[in-house]
């Protein structure tokens, strides 16, 4: 989902460029972080439902269920950052949201069981909320809050009352309606005016939601284990495969993304393509890594089988995957090094199928911190020889001095946090 119709107020709009009109900068609310702690569960749940079905046709359901899950977060996020919520209407509008994604939380056990109605009807309130809190604002519902309501949440409920074939195709059409609005609308939502420091805080949120799965998926295994030598191996190189994708993600790539959408032409373009497309893959990639974690710590000498082996080497590779999709998108750059790493990690997989649990995950933890060795080595010569850092195989970075000023008056980290900043191509 993203931003709303073709017109707004004032402090909803800017220029369909990316560079003039900058608003002051934007920070995360209270109750956004708040509303955070629900969705905190909801992909915990998710995540125990892949857990128990990891076959193809599981993750397609597991899926099909996070998207409106996914969707929900993000039209909340659009919601705040295009609006001043810091007041008791959008505080109260934005827990009432929350509330309806914890009973879609609690409905995703069961979702296709007997709490399929409960999942849409819950999905359903979100977005009439959502439409709700943005009606003053002309076009609305020619946009995809309004596709939310009048197409996707009354497919989700529909879907809810019919057997499991049926339900899983409905629900994957309502899936494929929400992402396909900002598309759709694309023109319409030109004149939207976007908070760039705020969107990127957000999404970075989200995904350190996702990875904070990681580390349940690693000691709510090892917590009722023996701990014995084995086991304690086991949890030190998931916990070093986990590390390795907050790096990848918090160290090369996020100052990067939000450098980004500081600068773009279309920041509409940007904030579709690289957070709520990007980010979807990001975050499903970790689930996946996060449930294949549940499968190797708790007998580290058992042999995995190609289901645990494809979400764990599965889910790395589709994230470092996603990063050449978005260095792409922003800046049309290839991401050589980590396109490099995956196709490595994707490679592995069926010829660690019959290894030991410990190998398998010591084997991504030694691929994942040779990655990140190899782009600091890059980072460190490019700060050293050029003041000008190279762009991070993650996002990428324009060719621009350290300290430079950015529009709306920031400027890109300087010295060492620049340099961090640029990776390895």
């Amino acid at each position: 989902m993203s931003a709303t119709g073709d017109a707004g107020p004032p402090e909803a709009r800017r220029d369909a460029g990316g560079v003039g009109g900058e608003a002051d900068e934007k920070r995360v609310t209270w109750a956004e972080l708040y509303f955070d702690l629900v969705f905190v569960f909801a992909i915990t749940q998710v995540s125990g439902l892949l857990h128990h079905h990891h076959d193809a046709t599981g993750l397609v359901r597991a899926l099909v269920v996070f998207v409106p899950v996914y969707w929900c977060w993000v039209g909340t996020t659009v919601q705040a950052n295009i609006r001043d919520v810091d007041n008791l209407r959008d505080r109260l509008g934005i827990l009432a949201v929350g509330l309806a994604g914890l009973f879609m939380a609690l409905a995703v056990p069961g979702a296709y069981g007997g709490r399929g109605v409960l999942l849409g009807a819950a999905y359903w309130l979100a977005r009439l909320v959502l439409l709700l809190l943005l009606i003053r604002l002309p076009g609305v519902w020619r946009g995809p809050y309004g596709a939310g309501v009048l197409v996707s949440g009354p497919l989700l409920v529909v879907g809810g009352l019919m057997p499991d074939g049926p339900r899983l195709a409905l629900w994957a059409a309502a899936a494929l309606c929400d992402l396909a609005a900002p598309l759709v609308f694309r023109r319409r939502l030109a004149a939207v005016a976007y908070h760039p420091s705020h969107m990127p805080e957000r999404f970075a949120l989200f995904l350190l939601v996702a990875l904070g799965e990681s580390i349940v998926g690693i000691g709510g295994t090892a917590a009722g284990a023996r701990l014995d030598v084995a086991e304690l191996a086991a949890v030190a190189a998931a916990f070093t495969i986990s590390a390795g994708l907050w790096w990848q993600y918090f160290v090369y790539a996020a100052d990067a993304m939000r450098y980004a959408v500081e600068v773009a032409d279309s920041r509409r373009d940007v904030v579709r393509r690289i957070f709520q497309y990007g980010h979807l893959a990001l975050a499903a990639g970790v689930i996946g890594v996060a449930v294949g974690f549940g499968e190797t710590v708790a007998d580290p000498w058992q042999a995995l089988g190609p289901g645990s082996v494809a979400l764990l080497y599965g889910g790395c590779g589709l994230y470092l995957l996603t990063f050449g999709y978005t260095r792409w998108m922003m800046f049309r750059k290839v991401a050589t090094t980590r396109l490099g790493a995956a196709a490595v990690v994707l490679g592995l997989a069926p010829a660690v199928v019959r290894l030991p649990a410990l190998a398998v995950l010591v084997a991504l933890a030694v691929l994942l911190v040779a990655l990140n060795v190899v782009e600091h080595v890059r980072v460190v010569r490019a700060a050293g020889s050029d003041p000008a850092p190279v762009a991070p195989s993650g996002s990428a970075l324009p060719v621009v001095p350290a300290g430079a000023p950015l529009p709306g008056g920031s400027a890109l980290p300087s010295a060492a946090s620049a340099a961090s900043a640029a990776s390895a191509e």
